[in-house]
């Protein structure tokens, strides 16, 4: 029995790069991979459910390290199980992303020019290691800012806290450092699309030096000078790690060594002339006539001579 060989069609990722997708296709797609999404973020809501406890011994762990034989304290009947369905669901969330961003890559990418997808691959690539990096630095900040709360605080007071704003406040510092980590990753966007060089970047340092500052000092939530300083020490190092490898991406392209690299926006570029003076214009001697040429003479009759027809 011979079995016919069918040829495979484009697939739904060629289709929508080349634009012979409909929209109705166009909305189709996107329901399967928000269902998608949504499966793997309930699959993985289960999975926190489980691991819930052990992720709150984690972020309890500096308030049981400084005070260990204090508890927590529970305010409502429903504030526990509320907090743990509230732990699996950051857990889901972190646990299914790869899931739930490759959908989101997918619906996008197709719309996305070819070098404009490597460089979201080295972006993506390296936001998930700085935003790790900001968490844990955000934990170690809480371990050290808590102590400074607790004991800069009025003595003689009996601490016990309450355990659902304690997760809060541990989630809000963790969000908040991982965001911040992301930073250089604009810096470097900046530099990689052509709309700020290197040397630009770098001449900027004063202003983001106090920018960091400033922001540090806003969004830390402990008034100690400890986290605050931490956070931006760390955004400025990042901020010059990034400049560095701007200038390296401006090597590799050529950046600099053009014509008015040198000039600012503003700037009135130099009008370089090299005239030579214009001397008395040579005398132009008047044509030669050209002869007429000899008139040809008339071709020469030509004699017809017709044989006799016999």
């Amino acid at each position: 029995m011979a079995f016919g060989l069918r040829k495979r069609g484009p697939s739904n990722f060629e289709r929508a790069a080349d634009g012979s997708m409909t929209l109705v296709e166009h909305f189709r797609e996107l329901r399967n991979r928000l269902f998608r999404a949504s499966l793997a973020i309930v699959i993985g809501f289960f999975v926190g459910f489980a691991l819930a406890d052990l992720v709150f011994d984690l972020l309890a762990g500096p308030y049981y390290r400084l005070l260990p034989d204090q508890r927590f304290i529970q305010l409502g009947p429903a504030d526990a199980f509320l907090l743990k369905l509230k732990l699996a669901l950051w857990i889901g969330l972190i646990a299914a992303s790869p899931v739930w961003f490759y959908q989101l890559w997918a619906f996008i990418a197709p719309g996305l020019h070819r070098h404009e997808r490597k460089y979201a691959y080295i972006f993506v690539a390296i936001a998930a290691p700085l935003f790790m990096a900001g968490a844990a630095l955000a934990y170690f900040v809480v371990d050290k800012g808590l102590t400074f709360l607790l004991e800069a605080g009025v003595t003689g007071i009996d601490t016990s806290l309450e355990v659902t704003r304690y997760i809060s406040f541990v989630t809000n510092m963790i969000l908040i450092f991982g965001v911040a980590f992301e930073f250089p990753l604009v810096v470097l966007m900046l530099n990689f699309v052509g709309i700020a060089s290197a040397k630009r970047l770098l001449s900027w340092w004063r202003v983001a030096v106090f920018i960091f500052f400033a922001f540090s000092a806003v969004v830390t939530p402990t008034p100690d000078p400890f986290g605050m300083t931490a956070l931006a020490l760390c955004l400025c190092a990042l901020y010059f790690a990034a400049v560095g490898v701007a200038f390296l991406n401006d090597k590799r392209r050529g950046r600099g060594k053009e014509i008015y690299a040198g000039i600012d926006d503003d700037e009135v570029s130099p009008l370089e002339f090299d005239n030579e003076p214009v001397g008395a214009a040579a005398s132009v001697d008047a044509p030669t006539p050209v002869e007429a040429p000899e008139p040809v003479a008339a071709p020469a009759p030509i004699e017809r001579r017709y044989d006799d027809i016999t």
